[in-house]
């Protein structure tokens, strides 16, 4: 049996307002921009919170460059963030990174080393991190209600 595996359809490049808010250059900041375009509050109030956040939990990184997966965590859940597993040790891959695979509304998606904006089935990021819609999904962030 062959699998078709149909990729996002769409696809909206955003940055979550960092340019306009001044930022230039390459950074490894997808968990601030992906907050930011969930939320629509300004990025530099994001990366402001999580500087200050990483500072406080004794990380001496910048936001910019990557966030350490434990205060990844902890940021999100004092955000007001609701975690939903859609793997575990040993389940193999059971969602990726598809439209037709994700619940719609507004939800933050973990993959390897990278999350992503994804907005009633549509992701909003810099770039496309879906590998033709076969990169697998760890789990999702969705604000509680």
């Amino acid at each position: 049996m062959t699998r078709t595996v149909a990729p996002f359809t769409y696809l909206i490049e955003d940055d979550g307002g960092r340019s306009e808010a001044g930022f230039k250059g390459q950074a490894g900041d997808c968990v601030t921009r992906a907050i930011a375009i969930v939320t629509e509050r300004p990025y530099a109030e994001i990366y402001s919170e999580l500087a200050q956040f990483m500072k406080d939990n004794g990380q001496a990184k910048s936001a910019r460059n990557g966030i350490p997966t434990p205060i990844m965590k902890a940021f999100f859940k004092n955000q007001g963030f609701e975690w939903t597993a859609t793997m575990s040790i040993g389940s193999g891959t059971t969602v990726h990174l598809r439209a037709d695979e994700l619940p719609h509304g507004k939800i933050i998606a973990r993959v390897t080393g990278h999350v992503c904006a994804v907005i009633d089935g549509i992701i909003h990021d810099t770039h496309d991190p879906s590998r033709g819609g076969t990169r697998a999904v760890y789990g999702y962030w969705k604000l509680g209600k």
